[in-house]
């Protein structure tokens, strides 16, 4: 599982971007070990970010995405790479981690803001 984060550790800020995030924490839900993996080359991409951001939580294994927003190329990308997307969390990454589990994050049915959303 990955969430975007603001910074690297569980008690960091969730990201609302995807593909801008400035990180990804990869959670694993059976060990809850967590490792950092940095999106800075996607930060100012002209455009794509999205598209390289789910290519690089794909390359990782990921099955399932915690994020704030999710615009419809990054969407199109998770969707065909077999990931869920799981949009509207806040709060630190621990605490949307627990959100998930609790059942308070809906898996998204489609991207929740327009491209190029800054």
């Amino acid at each position: 599982m990955a969430v975007t984060s603001m910074g690297q550790n569980m008690e960091s800020k969730v990201d609302p971007r995807f593909g801008r995030a400035n990180w990804f924490i990869l959670f694993n839900t059976e060990t809850a070990e967590y490792e950092v993996v940095s999106n800075e080359q996607n930060l100012n991409a002209g455009q794509g970010a999205g598209i390289q951001s789910a290519e690089i939580i794909s390359r990782n294994g990921v099955e399932a995405l915690i994020t704030g927003n999710c615009g419809p190329k990054a969407f199109k990308a998770l969707g065909a790479a077999g990931i869920q997307v799981y949009c509207g969390a806040e709060g630190t990454v621990a605490e949307a981690l627990e959100s998930f589990k609790s059942g308070k994050l809906e898996k998204a049915s489609g991207a929740n803001v327009e491209a190029h959303w800054a």
